[in-house]
């Protein structure tokens, strides 16, 4: 039987706060969930995301809808709120505070979608527990999810500091794929070699294993090692890198072999990353850029 959808991602909806470097600063919605359900959507496939916000919010949810995205609100308080600050010219280097959070999203919270994958899209530490996992788990969905979302620590200041965490391999040991990003697999692994630290990664039992650094981003399946480089031409849409670069993968792993998802995902995100906000291109134009720049 086919699945209602391909992809389901769960997280919060939320507002982004960007101060560049420089430069003047906007707010606007956001989330690992947008960034990865629009990707998905725009590159054909059948998405929907279950997000935690509050109603009152609701209209934030338009550009999902606009491209087709079925969407499932877990009604709170306040919408998660986070600020992210440039303090130099290197787009890498951003310090994030979580203004508001929605809190934690409950198993019972989450609707039984017919679903081929279900991919846990956060952006901190407010959002999921081993409960939430353990209960995904048995619904027999490829589980995914974003280190980030365990990584990232909500300080009582709101400053998000990252740290390592103490349920690592228990969470790589449940999931069917695993995103980072090299400062998350340093904290994780101690390693600052991507492939050494997915290596790591692997024999806690994750058997796919995604990693992104400012150049490119690495895959480790089945105990080979795959890369892939970016091709920007500038970085001014750096926030949602990651999520963008793993939605892409996720999306053409479904049909399509590593090396080939690899390759799709990074001229994605390599589109992505020349505009601010959400990819919002086409199949053609991922297809003209692998062409061009990744062949």
């Amino acid at each position: 039987m086919t699945s209602k959808y391909d992809i389901t991602f769960i997280g919060h909806m939320c507002y982004d706060e960007i101060i560049p470097f420089e430069g003047d600063p906007h707010i606007a919605p956001g989330s690992a969930v947008l960034c990865g359900a629009m990707v998905a959507a725009q590159v054909e496939k059948k998405v929907a995301a279950v997000v935690k916000m509050a109603e009152k919010d609701e209209h934030i949810l338009k550009a999902m809808h606009d491209v087709g995205v079925d969407t499932y609100l877990i009604p709170a308080q306040e919408t998660t709120f986070s600020r992210v600050l440039h303090e130099s010219a290197n787009m890498d280097e951003r310090t994030l505070t979580l203004v508001k959070s929605a809190g934690l999203i409950s198993i019972a919270d989450v609707p039984e979608l017919e679903t081929t994958c279900a991919h846990l899209a956060g952006i901190s530490d407010t959002e999921f527990d081993m409960e939430l996992m353990k209960g995904l788990k048995s619904r027999g969905y490829s589980l995914s999810t974003d280190m980030q979302s365990f990584v990232r620590h909500v300080t009582p200041s709101r400053v998000i500091e990252y740290s390592d965490v103490a349920a690592k391999q228990e969470i790589a040991g449940m999931m069917d794929k695993l995103k980072l990003d090299v400062v998350e697999a340093r904290i994780l692994t101690g390693a600052d070699d991507l492939e050494k630290a997915a290596i790591i990664i692997e024999s806690w039992g994750c058997p796919e294993i995604v990693i992104t650094q400012s150049d490119g981003v690495l895959a480790r399946v089945n105990g080979k090692t795959y890369y892939e480089k970016f091709s920007n031409s500038n970085v001014s849409g750096r926030t949602g890198r990651g999520d963008t670069t793993f939605a892409a993968y996720l999306s053409h792993r479904l049909d399509h072999g590593v090396a080939e998802s690899l390759k799709f995902a990074a001229a994605v995100v390599s589109i992505k990353m020349e505009t601010p906000g959400p990819f919002s291109g086409t199949l053609d134009d991922v297809y003209k850029r692998i062409k061009e720049k990744h062949s």
